[in-house]
């Protein structure tokens, strides 16, 4: 696996903890960190630069958690925002983040590894919820170079 992946679960997770005990995310996701390898079989191995990438995910989400929202509460036909799955609406916005403020990474990289993520996490349709909307709101923005 690799270390965005892993940066992009540990980001979620964080962000999903947020959501649930409203705390902070960072420091959620710090707690998360210290968490591996006290259980038996841990669930991803972590490293510093996997660690870094989900701290700028968590960052960059949490900064501009008003526009990320805006976007995919536009592009969510007949779906409310506090009808959606926490973890759904987690990786949307992870996923919209990097799709608005991350020109490093290639569209089609963010939406796969999305979907990728929504498979391991989610319930059986968030995957397709998921590409659904974010296919609405990639469509709008231009490509990256």
């Amino acid at each position: 696996m690799s270390t965005r992946r892993d940066g992009r679960e540990l980001a979620l997770q964080a962000l999903y903890s947020k959501d649930l005990v409203a705390q902070d995310a960072n420091s959620a996701l710090k707690r998360i960190i210290e968490s591996f390898g006290e259980g038996e079989e841990p669930t991803l191995e972590v490293n510093s630069k996997a660690y870094a990438f989900a701290s700028e995910l968590v960052s960059g989400v949490i900064g501009h958690i008003q526009e990320i929202d805006a976007r995919i509460a536009e592009k969510s036909k007949h779906w409310s925002m506090a009808r959606m799955a926490r973890v759904d609406l987690n990786i949307l916005r992870l996923a919209v983040f990097e799709l608005l403020y991350r020109p490093d990474i290639p569209k089609n990289v963010t939406m796969n590894e999305a979907i990728e993520v929504a498979k391991k996490f989610g319930a059986d349709d968030s995957a397709s919820f998921v590409n659904g909307i974010l296919d609405e709101i990639a469509s709008g923005v231009t490509d990256k170079e």
